[in-house]
Protein backbone atom coordinates (compact mmCIF):
# COMPACT_ATOMS: atom_id res chain seq x y z
CA UNK A 1 0.00 0.00 0.00
CA UNK A 2 1.21 3.55 -0.66
CA UNK A 3 2.27 5.59 2.36
CA UNK A 4 -0.79 7.92 2.28
CA UNK A 5 -3.10 4.89 2.46
CA UNK A 6 -1.29 3.45 5.46
CA UNK A 7 -1.25 6.90 7.09
CA UNK A 8 -5.02 7.31 6.67
CA UNK A 9 -5.66 3.95 8.32
CA UNK A 10 -3.25 4.53 11.18
CA UNK A 11 -4.59 8.00 11.82
CA UNK A 12 -8.09 6.69 12.31
CA UNK A 13 -6.97 3.80 14.50
CA UNK A 14 -5.17 6.33 16.66
CA UNK A 15 -8.34 8.43 16.70
CA UNK A 16 -10.35 5.42 17.87
CA UNK A 17 -7.77 4.77 20.59
CA UNK A 18 -8.15 8.32 21.88
CA UNK A 19 -11.86 8.89 21.40
CA UNK A 20 -13.64 5.56 21.04
CA UNK A 21 -15.25 3.97 18.00
CA UNK A 22 -18.46 5.99 17.67
CA UNK A 23 -16.80 9.27 18.49
CA UNK A 24 -13.93 8.63 16.07
CA UNK A 25 -16.36 7.86 13.25
CA UNK A 26 -18.22 11.10 13.93
CA UNK A 27 -14.95 13.04 13.93
CA UNK A 28 -13.94 11.46 10.61
CA UNK A 29 -17.31 12.00 8.91
CA UNK A 30 -15.97 14.40 6.27
CA UNK A 31 -13.25 11.93 5.27
CA UNK A 32 -15.70 9.04 5.18
CA UNK A 33 -18.09 10.99 2.96
CA UNK A 34 -15.17 11.93 0.72
CA UNK A 35 -14.30 8.25 0.32
CA UNK A 36 -17.76 7.57 -1.13
CA UNK A 37 -17.56 10.58 -3.42
CA UNK A 38 -14.04 9.88 -4.66
CA UNK A 39 -14.62 6.15 -5.16
CA UNK A 40 -17.71 6.93 -7.18
CA UNK A 41 -15.85 9.51 -9.25
CA UNK A 42 -13.21 6.91 -10.09
CA UNK A 43 -15.80 4.84 -11.95
CA UNK A 44 -18.04 7.66 -13.17
CA UNK A 45 -20.69 7.35 -10.46
CA UNK A 46 -22.26 9.58 -7.84
CA UNK A 47 -21.76 9.00 -4.13
CA UNK A 48 -25.41 7.96 -3.72
CA UNK A 49 -24.77 5.01 -6.04
CA UNK A 50 -21.90 3.65 -3.93
CA UNK A 51 -22.04 1.08 -1.14
CA UNK A 52 -19.03 0.05 0.92
CA UNK A 53 -18.87 -3.59 2.01
CA UNK A 54 -16.36 -6.10 3.33
CA UNK A 55 -14.92 -7.21 -0.02
CA UNK A 56 -15.72 -7.67 -3.70
CA UNK A 57 -17.27 -11.11 -3.17
CA UNK A 58 -19.68 -9.74 -0.56
CA UNK A 59 -20.48 -6.90 -2.96
CA UNK A 60 -21.27 -9.34 -5.75
CA UNK A 61 -23.31 -11.57 -3.43
CA UNK A 62 -25.35 -8.61 -2.18
CA UNK A 63 -26.13 -7.65 -5.77
CA UNK A 64 -27.05 -11.19 -6.79
CA UNK A 65 -29.30 -11.56 -3.75
CA UNK A 66 -31.39 -8.62 -4.94
CA UNK A 67 -33.03 -10.80 -7.60
CA UNK A 68 -35.93 -13.09 -6.71
CA UNK A 69 -34.89 -16.13 -8.70
CA UNK A 70 -37.49 -18.76 -9.48
CA UNK A 71 -37.13 -22.31 -10.82
CA UNK A 72 -36.25 -22.19 -14.50
CA UNK A 73 -34.71 -18.71 -14.40
CA UNK A 74 -31.46 -18.41 -16.34
CA UNK A 75 -28.21 -16.83 -15.19
CA UNK A 76 -26.19 -16.10 -18.32
CA UNK A 77 -22.48 -15.94 -17.62
CA UNK A 78 -19.09 -16.80 -19.14
CA UNK A 79 -16.59 -19.64 -19.07
CA UNK A 80 -13.77 -17.51 -17.66
CA UNK A 81 -14.81 -16.34 -14.23
CA UNK A 82 -13.92 -15.99 -10.58
CA UNK A 83 -14.55 -19.20 -8.65
CA UNK A 84 -16.65 -17.58 -5.91
CA UNK A 85 -19.09 -16.18 -8.47
CA UNK A 86 -19.54 -19.54 -10.17
CA UNK A 87 -20.09 -21.15 -6.77
CA UNK A 88 -22.87 -18.65 -6.09
CA UNK A 89 -24.56 -19.56 -9.38
CA UNK A 90 -24.26 -23.28 -8.68
CA UNK A 91 -25.69 -22.78 -5.20
CA UNK A 92 -28.64 -20.91 -6.71
CA UNK A 93 -29.09 -23.76 -9.19
CA UNK A 94 -29.15 -26.24 -6.32
CA UNK A 95 -31.38 -24.26 -3.97
CA UNK A 96 -33.57 -22.16 -6.27
CA UNK A 97 -33.68 -24.26 -9.45
CA UNK A 98 -32.03 -21.70 -11.71
CA UNK A 99 -30.17 -22.76 -14.85
CA UNK A 100 -26.59 -21.61 -15.35
CA UNK A 101 -25.81 -20.95 -19.02
CA UNK A 102 -22.29 -20.05 -20.16
CA UNK A 103 -21.72 -18.19 -23.41
CA UNK A 104 -19.10 -19.52 -25.83
CA UNK A 105 -15.62 -18.07 -26.04
CA UNK A 106 -14.07 -16.67 -29.18
CA UNK A 107 -11.34 -18.85 -30.72
CA UNK A 108 -8.70 -16.34 -29.63
CA UNK A 109 -10.03 -16.26 -26.06
CA UNK A 110 -12.60 -14.36 -24.04
CA UNK A 111 -16.36 -14.46 -24.24
CA UNK A 112 -17.94 -13.99 -27.66
CA UNK A 113 -20.45 -11.11 -27.53
CA UNK A 114 -22.41 -12.68 -30.37
CA UNK A 115 -22.85 -15.84 -28.32
CA UNK A 116 -24.06 -13.66 -25.45
CA UNK A 117 -26.54 -11.98 -27.78
CA UNK A 118 -27.87 -15.24 -29.21
CA UNK A 119 -28.33 -16.82 -25.79
CA UNK A 120 -29.81 -13.65 -24.31
CA UNK A 121 -32.38 -13.41 -27.08
CA UNK A 122 -33.24 -17.11 -26.90
CA UNK A 123 -33.24 -17.62 -23.12
CA UNK A 124 -34.16 -14.17 -21.72
CA UNK A 125 -31.95 -14.56 -18.64
CA UNK A 126 -32.93 -13.17 -15.27
CA UNK A 127 -29.44 -11.66 -15.07
CA UNK A 128 -26.29 -11.50 -17.18
CA UNK A 129 -23.11 -11.67 -15.10
CA UNK A 130 -19.51 -11.22 -16.23
CA UNK A 131 -16.09 -11.02 -14.62
CA UNK A 132 -14.17 -8.36 -16.53
CA UNK A 133 -10.71 -9.75 -15.72
CA UNK A 134 -10.79 -13.35 -14.48
CA UNK A 135 -8.33 -14.17 -11.73
CA UNK A 136 -6.60 -16.99 -13.59
CA UNK A 137 -4.99 -15.04 -16.43
CA UNK A 138 -4.46 -11.65 -18.03
CA UNK A 139 -7.58 -11.94 -20.18
CA UNK A 140 -9.68 -8.77 -20.44
CA UNK A 141 -13.24 -9.68 -21.37
CA UNK A 142 -15.33 -7.39 -23.64
CA UNK A 143 -17.40 -6.02 -20.76
CA UNK A 144 -18.59 -2.92 -22.59
CA UNK A 145 -19.73 -4.89 -25.65
CA UNK A 146 -21.72 -7.25 -23.44
CA UNK A 147 -23.16 -4.24 -21.61
CA UNK A 148 -24.39 -2.74 -24.86
CA UNK A 149 -26.23 -5.98 -25.62
CA UNK A 150 -27.81 -6.02 -22.17
CA UNK A 151 -28.89 -2.40 -22.54
CA UNK A 152 -30.42 -3.08 -25.94
CA UNK A 153 -32.31 -6.13 -24.65
CA UNK A 154 -33.13 -4.50 -21.29
CA UNK A 155 -31.48 -7.23 -19.25
CA UNK A 156 -29.94 -6.79 -15.78
CA UNK A 157 -26.14 -6.79 -15.95
CA UNK A 158 -23.72 -7.53 -13.10
CA UNK A 159 -19.99 -6.86 -13.51
CA UNK A 160 -17.18 -8.14 -11.30
CA UNK A 161 -14.47 -5.51 -11.77
CA UNK A 162 -12.24 -6.67 -8.93
CA UNK A 163 -9.13 -7.09 -11.09
CA UNK A 164 -10.00 -4.21 -13.43
CA UNK A 165 -10.32 -1.22 -11.10
CA UNK A 166 -6.94 0.42 -10.70
CA UNK A 167 -5.37 -0.94 -13.85
CA UNK A 168 -7.77 0.29 -16.54
CA UNK A 169 -10.36 3.04 -16.95
CA UNK A 170 -13.77 2.10 -15.58
CA UNK A 171 -16.90 3.98 -16.64
CA UNK A 172 -20.18 2.53 -15.43
CA UNK A 173 -22.11 4.48 -18.07
CA UNK A 174 -20.10 2.84 -20.85
CA UNK A 175 -20.59 -0.55 -19.20
CA UNK A 176 -24.40 -0.12 -18.94
CA UNK A 177 -24.22 -2.20 -15.75
CA UNK A 178 -26.79 -2.39 -13.00
CA UNK A 179 -24.21 -3.46 -10.43
CA UNK A 180 -20.41 -3.37 -10.33
CA UNK A 181 -18.38 -5.03 -7.58
CA UNK A 182 -14.74 -4.31 -6.75
CA UNK A 183 -12.14 -4.36 -4.00
CA UNK A 184 -9.92 -1.73 -2.42
CA UNK A 185 -6.83 -3.89 -2.81
CA UNK A 186 -5.19 -5.50 -5.85
CA UNK A 187 -4.40 -2.89 -8.51
CA UNK A 188 -6.06 -0.11 -6.54
CA UNK A 189 -3.46 -0.67 -3.80
CA UNK A 190 -5.86 -0.16 -0.92
CA UNK A 191 -6.30 -2.19 2.27
CA UNK A 192 -7.60 -5.73 2.58
CA UNK A 193 -11.01 -6.24 4.12
CA UNK A 194 -12.96 -3.55 2.27
CA UNK A 195 -14.68 -3.40 -1.10
CA UNK A 196 -17.42 -1.48 -2.84
CA UNK A 197 -20.55 -1.95 -4.89
CA UNK A 198 -21.93 0.40 -7.54
CA UNK A 199 -25.73 0.33 -7.78
CA UNK A 200 -27.33 2.02 -10.77
CA UNK A 201 -30.24 4.44 -10.56
CA UNK A 202 -32.28 1.88 -12.48
CA UNK A 203 -31.65 -0.74 -9.79
CA UNK A 204 -32.40 1.72 -7.00
CA UNK A 205 -35.58 2.99 -8.63
CA UNK A 206 -36.75 -0.61 -9.13
CA UNK A 207 -36.48 -1.12 -5.38
CA UNK A 208 -33.78 -3.77 -5.64
CA UNK A 209 -32.36 -4.61 -2.23
CA UNK A 210 -30.31 -7.38 -0.65
CA UNK A 211 -32.07 -10.49 0.56
CA UNK A 212 -30.97 -9.90 4.14
CA UNK A 213 -31.40 -6.22 4.92
CA UNK A 214 -29.36 -4.76 7.75
CA UNK A 215 -30.40 -1.76 9.83
CA UNK A 216 -27.87 0.20 7.80
CA UNK A 217 -30.04 -0.26 4.72
CA UNK A 218 -33.48 0.28 6.19
CA UNK A 219 -35.34 1.64 9.20
CA UNK A 220 -37.64 -0.60 11.24
CA UNK A 221 -40.58 1.78 11.34
CA UNK A 222 -43.32 -0.50 12.62
CA UNK A 223 -43.70 -3.96 14.09
CA UNK A 224 -44.21 -5.42 10.60
CA UNK A 225 -42.84 -2.68 8.37
CA UNK A 226 -39.51 -1.25 7.28
CA UNK A 227 -38.54 1.78 5.19
CA UNK A 228 -35.76 1.22 2.68
CA UNK A 229 -32.99 3.76 2.16
CA UNK A 230 -33.18 5.57 -1.16
CA UNK A 231 -29.49 5.16 -2.01
CA UNK A 232 -26.97 2.37 -2.54
CA UNK A 233 -26.18 2.13 1.16
CA UNK A 234 -29.23 -0.11 1.44
CA UNK A 235 -26.72 -2.82 0.42
CA UNK A 236 -24.39 -2.14 3.34
CA UNK A 237 -24.13 -3.63 6.80
CA UNK A 238 -24.11 -1.29 9.77
CA UNK A 239 -20.83 -2.50 11.25
CA UNK A 240 -17.62 -2.15 9.26
CA UNK A 241 -14.13 -0.70 9.79
CA UNK A 242 -14.07 3.02 9.17
CA UNK A 243 -10.28 3.01 9.19
CA UNK A 244 -10.40 0.89 6.04
CA UNK A 245 -13.03 3.13 4.45
CA UNK A 246 -10.63 6.02 4.90
CA UNK A 247 -7.87 3.83 3.48
CA UNK A 248 -10.05 3.13 0.45
CA UNK A 249 -10.55 6.85 -0.08
CA UNK A 250 -6.82 7.49 0.16
CA UNK A 251 -6.09 4.69 -2.32
CA UNK A 252 -8.62 6.06 -4.80
CA UNK A 253 -7.14 9.55 -4.60
CA UNK A 254 -3.64 8.15 -4.99
CA UNK A 255 -4.72 6.24 -8.11
CA UNK A 256 -6.39 9.37 -9.47
CA UNK A 257 -3.21 11.40 -8.97
CA UNK A 258 -1.01 8.77 -10.63
CA UNK A 259 -3.38 8.78 -13.60
CA UNK A 260 -3.95 6.56 -16.61
CA UNK A 261 -0.24 6.15 -17.27
CA UNK A 262 -0.22 3.58 -14.46
CA UNK A 263 -2.29 1.12 -16.47
CA UNK A 264 -0.21 1.51 -19.60
CA UNK A 265 2.98 1.05 -17.62
CA UNK A 266 1.66 -2.09 -15.91
CA UNK A 267 0.57 -3.62 -19.21
CA UNK A 268 3.94 -2.86 -20.80
CA UNK A 269 5.75 -4.61 -17.96
CA UNK A 270 3.41 -7.60 -18.25
CA UNK A 271 4.00 -7.82 -22.00
CA UNK A 272 7.76 -7.79 -21.44
CA UNK A 273 7.38 -10.49 -18.80
CA UNK A 274 5.40 -12.73 -21.15
CA UNK A 275 7.98 -12.29 -23.90
CA UNK A 276 10.85 -13.23 -21.61
CA UNK A 277 9.03 -16.18 -20.05
CA UNK A 278 8.18 -17.49 -23.52
CA UNK A 279 11.89 -17.85 -24.19
CA UNK A 280 12.47 -20.20 -21.26
CA UNK A 281 12.51 -23.95 -21.74
CA UNK A 282 9.86 -25.67 -19.68
CA UNK A 283 7.75 -22.55 -19.20
CA UNK A 284 4.38 -22.11 -20.91
CA UNK A 285 2.63 -18.75 -20.75
CA UNK A 286 -1.08 -19.44 -20.37
CA UNK A 287 -2.64 -16.04 -21.12
CA UNK A 288 -4.91 -16.03 -24.18
CA UNK A 289 -7.05 -13.29 -25.65
CA UNK A 290 -6.95 -10.26 -27.94
CA UNK A 291 -6.69 -7.91 -24.96
CA UNK A 292 -4.33 -8.78 -22.10
CA UNK A 293 -3.71 -6.86 -18.90
CA UNK A 294 -1.09 -6.85 -16.15
CA UNK A 295 -1.71 -10.39 -14.91
CA UNK A 296 0.58 -13.09 -16.25
CA UNK A 297 -0.03 -16.80 -15.71
CA UNK A 298 2.43 -19.54 -16.59
CA UNK A 299 3.00 -23.26 -16.13
CA UNK A 300 6.44 -24.36 -14.94
CA UNK A 301 7.07 -27.89 -16.19
CA UNK A 302 7.51 -30.44 -13.43
CA UNK A 303 6.85 -27.96 -10.61
CA UNK A 304 3.77 -27.28 -8.55
CA UNK A 305 2.90 -23.59 -8.60
CA UNK A 306 2.85 -23.37 -4.79
CA UNK A 307 6.38 -24.76 -4.70
CA UNK A 308 7.53 -22.14 -7.20
CA UNK A 309 5.85 -19.36 -5.21
CA UNK A 310 7.70 -20.45 -2.06
CA UNK A 311 11.05 -20.60 -3.86
CA UNK A 312 10.60 -17.15 -5.37
CA UNK A 313 9.41 -15.65 -2.08
CA UNK A 314 12.66 -16.79 -0.48
CA UNK A 315 14.38 -14.51 -3.01
CA UNK A 316 12.12 -11.55 -2.29
CA UNK A 317 9.95 -12.05 -5.38
CA UNK A 318 6.21 -12.04 -4.65
CA UNK A 319 3.95 -14.17 -6.84
CA UNK A 320 0.89 -16.33 -6.23
CA UNK A 321 -0.29 -19.81 -7.11
CA UNK A 322 -3.46 -20.83 -8.90
CA UNK A 323 -4.71 -24.36 -8.42
CA UNK A 324 -7.35 -26.13 -10.45
CA UNK A 325 -10.25 -25.20 -8.18
CA UNK A 326 -9.43 -21.52 -8.70
CA UNK A 327 -10.58 -21.71 -12.32
CA UNK A 328 -11.78 -25.19 -13.25
CA UNK A 329 -12.95 -24.49 -16.79
CA UNK A 330 -9.98 -22.32 -17.77
CA UNK A 331 -7.25 -24.53 -16.32
CA UNK A 332 -8.86 -27.75 -17.54
CA UNK A 333 -9.00 -26.35 -21.07
CA UNK A 334 -5.32 -25.44 -20.81
CA UNK A 335 -4.46 -28.85 -19.40
CA UNK A 336 -2.80 -27.68 -16.19
CA UNK A 337 -3.32 -28.52 -12.52
CA UNK A 338 -1.72 -25.34 -11.21
CA UNK A 339 -0.26 -22.12 -12.54
CA UNK A 340 2.08 -19.39 -11.38
CA UNK A 341 0.56 -15.91 -11.40
CA UNK A 342 2.65 -12.75 -11.60
CA UNK A 343 1.08 -9.29 -11.45
CA UNK A 344 3.55 -6.49 -12.23
CA UNK A 345 2.45 -3.02 -11.21
CA UNK A 346 3.56 0.39 -12.44
CA UNK A 347 6.07 0.77 -9.59
CA UNK A 348 7.99 -2.32 -10.69
CA UNK A 349 11.08 -1.89 -12.86
CA UNK A 350 12.36 -3.60 -15.97
CA UNK A 351 15.27 -4.87 -13.89
CA UNK A 352 12.85 -6.54 -11.48
CA UNK A 353 11.12 -8.23 -14.40
CA UNK A 354 14.45 -9.60 -15.61
CA UNK A 355 15.34 -10.76 -12.09
CA UNK A 356 12.06 -12.64 -11.75
CA UNK A 357 12.56 -14.35 -15.10
CA UNK A 358 16.14 -15.29 -14.17
CA UNK A 359 14.96 -16.73 -10.86
CA UNK A 360 12.34 -18.85 -12.63
CA UNK A 361 14.91 -20.02 -15.17
CA UNK A 362 17.21 -21.13 -12.35
CA UNK A 363 14.61 -23.32 -10.62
Amino acid sequence: MPAPVVAAIREHLDRETRLGGYEAADAARAGIDAAYHDTGALIGAAARNMAVVENATVAFAQALSAYDFEPGDVILTTRNDYASNQLMYLSLAERRGVTVVRADDRPEGGVDPESVRALAEARRPAVVALTWVPTSSGLVQPAEAVGEICAELELPYLVDACQAVGQMPVDVAALHCDFLAATARKFLRGPRGIGFLYVSDRALDAGLRPLYIDMRGADWVGADRYALRDDARRFENWEFPYALVLGLGAAVRYARDVGSAAGARSRALAAALRTQLDRLDGVRVLDRGPDLCAIVSAEIAGREAAEVVAALRDQGINTSALDRVSAVIDLDEKGVESALRLSPHYFNTEAEIRSAVAAIAAL
